[in-house]
């Protein structure tokens, strides 16, 4: 990480791999030690590596889900995390959409 962010000062990525799941679907996937790591592959790599991220909504998928992107930064730089986050919620706003709900 620390090469790529001698270029680069944000790095983006899915916050999961894949949109949620039904309520209790999710329950009889998990893994050893009761954590699922192919439903978040992207947030451990970031939480060993100790670069500041942020996770922010920034969509829906066809089925009406929210879809979160994060957003990581240099070590130490919360900063220009915090920034990008407000930046992009300025840009995309979102807090008065909602999935229907049945």
């Amino acid at each position: 990480m620390h090469d790529f962010f001698q270029e680069y000062d944000l790095l983006l990525a899915p916050t999961t791999a894949v949109p949620a799941v039904n309520i209790g679907q999710r329950d009889k996937s998990l893994g050893k030690g009761g954590i699922d790591w192919a439903f978040c592959p992207f947030t451990a790599t970031f939480n060993f590596s100790r670069n500041p991220a942020a996770s922010i909504p920034c969509g829906f998928s066809p089925d009406g889900l929210p879809i979160g992107l994060q957003i990581i930064g240099r070590l130490e730089d919360e900063v220009t995390v915090f920034r990008a986050s407000a930046a992009f919620e300025q840009a995309c706003p979102w807090a008065d959409k909602y999935p229907s709900v049945s």
